[in-house]
């Protein structure tokens, strides 16, 4: 999401500044592990962007690697806000990633940025996740909490590690398929930030998803459909679970159906509002 963020905002004339790991590598060293950053480089932006976090789907959900995964959220999202609440000025917008993951599973309820959060790992990631910015907060820093779902796009992510089995033949719905998905494209998502960087009114949770989210099995009929490919291999739940642990019980066999409530009441308008034509554009099979 960082890379396309970049190249869609320099495409559009703006100066972007990248956080990077190595003192080698341009941009601004931070180490949120040692609680490094070079506050001097912070001063004079307008915009902060925070989306950093280790990849939530990259392996089985042991006590160690889910220390991990919140710590490389939490720490990283405290360094930030404390740093950059101690800038005169401060920028006038702090952006921060978070995810819908903080409904927990919820069926078929309508999720606004007002519904109450859900249970499990995920959403309690979610939550201090975002409780992370208060340092911002206090400072009076706009700040917007970016509640993001399945991001589509043709390389990485979600849709990324599902291309090679559906294109075998191998795809299917997992477990009942009544979970829902709420996804958006990776060009809305990258708009999105943009919106939420330049709209005064957007604070607080907003959800990053597309107005017209679908169940599981729908995303896979649908996927099929796109790829000229059969979708008769389902994945039962015991498999899931087998496989994935605790994650597939949090990731693939629970869903939410959010709604993006306060990015259309900004006027922020999606160029991909429906699944098919937004699989049909991501790989190039227009009809």
């Amino acid at each position: 999401m960082g890379s396309a963020l970049v190249r869609y905002l320099t495409a559009r004339k703006h100066e972007v500044v990248p956080l990077v790991r190595s003192r080698s590598k341009a941009g601004i060293y931070w180490n949120p592990e040692s609680g490094e950053i070079e506050l001097d480089k912070l001063n004079g932006f307008d915009a902060v962007v925070h989306l950093a976090g280790e990849n939530i789907a990259s392996g089985r959900w042991t006590p160690a690697r889910k220390a991990r995964l919140l710590s490389s959220r939490v720490k990283g999202t405290s360094l930030l806000s404390e740093s950059i609440a101690k800038l005169l000025p401060p920028p006038q917008v702090l952006v921060s990633a978070s995810a819908i993951g903080y409904y927990g599973d919820r069926g078929a309820e309508p999720l606004r940025e007002d519904s109450a959060p859900g249970r499990g790992f995920l959403a309690d990631c979610c939550r201090q996740w975002e409780a992370a910015t208060e340092a911002a907060v206090q400072k009076r820093i706009r700040v917007v909490n970016l509640r993001i779902g399945v991001v589509l796009a043709r390389h990485g992510g979600a849709l990324g590690k599902m291309l090679l089995p559906f294109r075998l033949g191998l795809g299917g719905k997992v477990g009942s398929g009544d979970q829902y998905m709420s996804w958006i494209s990776l060009e809305d998502l990258c708009s999105a930030i943009l919106c939420a960087i330049q709209t005064d009114t957007l604070r607080g949770p907003v959800n990053a998803v597309a107005p017209e989210p679908v169940t599981n099995l729908e995303f896979t009929k649908t996927l099929g459909q796109v790829l000229s490919r059969p979708t008769i291999f389902p994945l039962p739940a015991f498999a899931a679970r087998l496989a994935f642990g605790e994650m597939a019980d949090e990731l693939l066999l629970s869903g939410q159906k959010v709604e993006p409530a306060k990015l259309l009441g900004s006027g922020f308008e999606f160029k991909y509002r429906t699944l098919e034509s937004t699989l049909r554009e991501i790989l190039g099979n227009r009809r």
